[in-house]
């Protein structure tokens, strides 16, 4: 079963590939069959640069359990960084930093910013792979 299941958001990084680093613009993240992982359907997370040769591509599978704490570890990390950001920049950092609950979800007020940068990052632009 093909799901249909894909979102492309541009990308500001680099990745490594067998020669050497590149610089990125999309990232490309999918729930579709596994195409080496011996798995069934898997979360698929492809980081590519569209000007460059189509080698310039990193991508992953992971199962949907390990995407689920990998998305968690990002969560996590992001709210760490923009507090610290906040403290270095010299601003008022909130009073009290968003909590990530044990099931690894943000609460309600990070929640909300994620839903609002999410839909800000979501691009309709296909990306040719």
């Amino acid at each position: 079963m093909c799901t249909s299941i894909v979102e492309v958001v541009r990308a500001e990084g680099m990745a490594r590939r067998e020669a050497g680093w590149f610089s990125l613009s999309h990232s490309v993240v999918a729930y579709d069959h596994a195409r080496h992982a011996p798995f069934g359907d898997v979360i698929t997370l492809d980081f590519i640069n569209t000007a460059l040769d189509p080698a310039a591509r990193a991508g992953i599978e992971l199962t949907l359990e390990t995407a689920k704490e990998l998305r968690a570890a990002l969560d996590r990390a992001i709210v760490a960084a923009e507090f610290e950001e906040a403290e270095v920049r010299g601003q008022a950092a909130p009073l009290s930093a968003p909590t990530i609950s044990p099931m690894g979800s943000l609460s309600d007020s990070a929640n909300e910013s994620s839903a609002v940068q999410g839909r800000v990052m979501r691009e309709a632009a296909a990306v040719s792979l």
